[in-house]
């Protein structure tokens, strides 16, 4: 509980912060000291008067006189006999007022006094020195006050002043008035008498921001810096900020506002020095050399888990083991599941990476990978861990089953599309990605199991640290669990050196150190939505759950303050992301929020247990699986509700607009009440909201209005993935689901498609595939290429479970869709491998008396000697609409193209994804073929229909 903030030790503050901060900048140690040699000291004057003037002595007749000693700019500064009851402005009084130099705004003239107490009167710009714990105003601070000062207080004596040092050493920091009554000897009575003299439960601290600029400086000069060439001059850049970073210091002796940049300009230099030290090292020639190439054999080393088959890790050459390391993200093509830890030898193609991407390089397999090397022991038993929940959750039913292990360990293995595309449109996702929340349960269950047992605070910090270290080698070192982590650390450290921490200079102090040691965390998601995140919770859920206290329940209020501030917080970036706005995601995290923190404890527990009993780890996830359970219910049904997911634009103008939105509602719901600023933050808000709804309806009665109602090929923007319709006569053709069922279930309702007459599934890659849930029960016939691995069997299996007749692929075969014929081009029967080169081939040509009707071929992602073969045997004629090949690859045939001539190309393509498709060769061959193609990472949903006039080209509407 800290006292209001004295001016009188201001300066004294400011040094110890800008020491503190220096030093866990490592830079700080002379500075600091050049700050305690050349900074001027206030002097303190002496005063001495053992007596007070006749004209303001002893008050005659009172009954209970008490004694105080009053220093600084006052007449006649000494010791005063004044009655019980009076206050500061009577002690200043008795000592014939203030002198012309002091500080009237110094001191709490309305403060009740008490005896023996002692009090100064600063001078204007002088810091008057007080006892320990104690503030110009007299109140006293009961985690830094030290016994002498606690005994100035009403009701505390030696001994209980003795009690409480003791509870806060062995506790930690006295935060409420049940950790007060907690403190032996003291009741209800005591803590009442004490009111005055601390601050109030709930009473609003000033938030501490003076780390703030420095961790800004550090994430902006990160952010910067490594997105520049590998050739550019950083060192230059960091020579800059130290010669910036050392004149702010001699600056700073004189003038104290410039401490603040002085630490700013320390953290960016510092920063800045690590990037122009480590960029070379991240690109080692031999990479850059392969890079464009052939392919190569490299040895990847796991940093991270494996996802949707993308492998982070450190490779080495395996013929140049010297040349150097760098760090990639491998693309495998086969069922291999590496480990972290592990080492993998592969053939694969390099390619560069963007400048400022947390990875160097693209790593795109070419074959099998074969593991070459176990992890270390430590990663080895942890990975076992998480198998073990993953295995226990197996036997458990439905969505709650394939949550748990992400609630419990951030293992997101079981959860398949539908339930991932649910949580994300609910808002949710953060549930399984480990954080904050995790670490403070595992350390506070540590902490809370060594009090039980007696250990000491040492040891209890000792064992917590222990504990947080081993949960993140668990659930594996992502940038939100080392935000964590490093947070929980300091906040431990600082309980561990008797001092309290607040959670903003804990969360700036953390972001600093992980930018000095990892400065490309500058432009991670997961670490931006960490801080941000954390943010929104220390600034604004206290301020909103006292507002909204104002009606409803206070407990009430804090569980819909929590969510809103993180919600508020993360959304610009969320946009970039996913440019949409979740209507539902605060109600939902109201209702899921309670339940989560139950199922990571317990799943926590059967992941620990699992190895030494299965059936007790059985009976823990069984208790998990009912919160689990409630968590996917919610999403699931937050994501179906209507406006679940707003559009909003999602380039820079629209991320501009939406801070400055939540700025205005933020200062209409905390302004001052009846303040001018609250009333026209909420005239903006009012009016940005109504011209935003009204922007959403009027914008898609016209994009409804201007679709060609007569279309006949669409493509769905599903992402990174491919999802065309073809549509005559009513009847429906799908050719692949794309990779996510939510983003294919929006396109099919918004097009109207209810049912699916014919579905082909090219090929079984993830992109082409992965959104087939949606259409489960919906469709008549299924035409699927050839059969891969165990999963593709799968899928045909869950086809015809839904009611779908399946029909094996191959050229050779027709039919009908409407007023369009079909027929297949390839593959062969045989003598071509399962995947991208046996991908189904799909023509379709005008049936007879269908003028109107376009032809198109569908190549899925053939290759180029795959096209090339099947061009020499089927001979495709020219066509109106090509679907290209491969989203654009590279891996294609210019003859091919040439020879269908299509007036439209329509590319199925992910936004910013690491491919880089489409390639620039594609793009090329596609204009010299006289195709124009639409891509649906700029188009959007693309529609093709009828040309208006014999002869026109096609008319292609797309939503953007």
């Amino acid at each position: 509980m800290s006292a209001r903030p004295d001016p009188g030790t201001s300066r004294a503050r400011v040094r110890r912060g800008v020491g503190a901060a220096l030093i866990v900048l490592l830079a700080g140690a002379a500075i600091a000291v050049f700050i305690t040699v050349v900074t001027p000291r206030g002097a303190e004057r002496e005063l001495v008067s053992s007596s007070p003037p006749s004209d303001a002595g002893p008050v005659v007749g009172a009954t209970s006189p008490i004694f105080v000693h009053v220093l600084g700019e006052v007449a006649r500064p000494g010791l005063y006999e004044l009655r019980e009851g009076d206050r500061v402005v009577d002690a200043i009084a008795a000592a014939g007022g203030m002198t012309d130099a002091a500080d009237q705004g110094g001191v709490n003239l309305a403060r009740p006094l008490s005896d023996g107490e002692q009090f100064a009167v600063p001078a204007i710009g002088e810091a008057v020195a007080s006892a320990p714990g104690t503030a110009a105003d007299g109140r006293v601070d009961l985690n830094t006050a030290d016994a002498a000062t606690l005994e100035t207080l009403p009701r505390i004596g030696p001994a209980m002043a003795q009690r409480i040092i003791d509870w806060r050493e062995t506790n930690g920091p006295i935060s409420s008035v049940d950790d007060l009554l907690a403190v032996s000897g003291i009741g209800s009575k005591t803590v009442e008498a004490l009111r005055p003299w601390w601050c109030r439960v709930g009473e609003e601290r000033r938030s501490d921001l003076r780390l703030l600029p420095a961790a800004l400086a550090a994430w902006a000069t990160g952010g910067v810096l490594i997105g520049l060439a590998p050739d550019a001059p950083l060192g230059v850049v960091a020579a800059i900020l130290w010669a910036a970073a050392a004149l702010s210091v001699v600056a700073a002796t004189g003038l104290r506002f410039l401490v603040a940049a002085s630490i700013a300009l320390t953290a960016a230099a510092l920063v800045a020095t690590v990037v122009a030290t480590q960029a070379p090292a991240r690109t080692p020639s031999a990479f850059v050399d392969a890079a464009g190439g052939a392919s190569v054999e490299l040895e990847v080393t796991a940093t991270g888990g494996l996802r949707e088959g993308r492998l982070p890790g450190r490779a080495v050459l395996s013929d140049a083991p010297g040349a150097g390391a760098a760090s990639v993200l491998l693309f495998l093509e086969s069922a291999a599941a590496p480990q972290l830890g592990e080492t993998w030898r592969v053939r694969a193609r390099v390619v560069t990476a963007e400048p400022g991407d947390e990875i160097a390089f693209l790593a795109f397999a070419e074959g099998d990978a074969t593991r070459v090397g176990r992890a270390p022991p430590a990663l080895v038993a942890a990975s076992a861990l998480r198998a073990g929940l993953v295995a226990v959750s197996e036997q458990l039913p439905g969505d709650g089953a394939r949550l748990l292990p992400g609630l419990a360990v951030g293992d997101t293995s079981r959860v398949d599309e539908p339930l991932d595309a649910a949580m994300k449109a609910a808002s949710l996702t953060h549930l399984t990605a480990v954080s904050g929340a995790n670490c403070v349960l595992v350390t506070g269950a540590a902490f809370a199991l060594c009090a039980l047992i007696g250990l000491s605070r040492a040891w209890r910090v000792a064992v917590s640290l222990a504990a947080l270290g081993g949960f993140v080698v668990l659930v594996t070192p992502e940038p939100s669990v080392l935000r964590a982590a490093v947070m929980g650390g300091i906040v431990l450290l600082a309980f561990a050196l008797g001092r309290g921490a607040r959670g903003v200079p804990a969360l700036c102090l953390a972001v600093i150190v992980l930018l000095v040691v990892d400065p490309w965390l500058a432009r991670s998601y997961g670490f931006a939505l960490s801080v941000l995140a954390t943010a929104g919770l220390l600034l604004l859920a206290g301020p909103l759950a006292v507002v909204l206290g104002r009606w409803m329940p206070r407990p009430l209020a804090l569980a819909l303050a929590v969510p809103t501030a993180a919600q508020l917080a993360c959304q610009p970036v969320l946009l970039l992301l996913s440019p949409t706005l979740p209507l539902w995601g605060v109600p939902a995290n109201l209702l899921a929020g309670p339940a989560a923190p139950l199922a990571t404890v317990v799943g926590l527990v059967a992941c620990l247990v699992a190895p030494l009993s299965p059936p007790l780890a059985q009976g823990f996830a069984a208790i998990a699986w009912l919160p689990a359970s409630w968590v996917a219910a919610v999403a699931s049904v937050a994501s179906e509700l209507p406006g679940a997911r707003l559009p909003w634009p999602g380039d820079l103008v629209g991320v501009l607009v939406l801070v400055a939105l939540s700025v205005a509602t933020l200062a209409a719901v905390l302004g001052p009440p009846g303040s001018r600023l609250r009333r026209i933050a909420a005239g903006v808000v009012c009016v940005g909201m109504l011209g935003y709804l009204g922007a959403v309806a009027g914008i898609r009665i016209a994009a409804i209005a201007s679709r060609p109602a007569d279309w006949q090929y669409a493509m769905c923007d599903v992402g990174q993935g491919d999802a065309t319709l073809v549509r005559s006569e009513g009847v429906v053709a799908l050719v692949d689901t794309g990779p996510d069922p939510a983003l294919l279930a929006a396109c099919l309702d918004d097009l109207g498609i209810a049912h699916i007459d014919l579905l082909v599934l090219t090929h079984y890659d993830h992109d082409h595939v992965g959104g087939t849930d949606a259409v489960l029960g919906r469709v008549d016939i299924a035409l699927v290429g050839p059969v891969g691995e165990s999963d593709d069997e799968r899928l045909r299996d869950e086809l015809r479970a839904g009611g779908a007749q399946l029909v094996q692929g191959q050229e050779g075969m027709s039919g009908r869709i409407g007023a369009l014929e079909w027929q297949t081009l390839w593959p062969p029967p045989r003598g071509v491998e399962p995947g991208n080169p046996a991908s189904v081939t799909l023509l379709t040509t005008p049936g007879v008396g269908c003028d109107a009707c376009l032809s198109a071929l569908l190549l899925g992602d053939l290759d180029e000697e795959s096209q090339q073969r099947m061009s020499s045997l089927a001979h495709p004629p020219s066509v109106d609409v090509l679907k290209v090949a491969h989203h654009g690859s590279r891996d294609f045939s210019e003859q091919l193209y040439a020879r269908a001539a299509a007036s439209v190309g329509l590319i199925g393509v992910g936004a910013d994804n690491d491919y880089g498709h489409p390639t620039d060769r594609a793009l090329e061959a596609l204009s010299a073929s006289g195709t124009a193609a639409f891509r649906t990472d700029l188009d959007g949903l693309i529609l093709v229909a009828p040309p208006a006039e014999p002869g026109d080209p096609p008319r292609v509407w797309t939503a953007r």
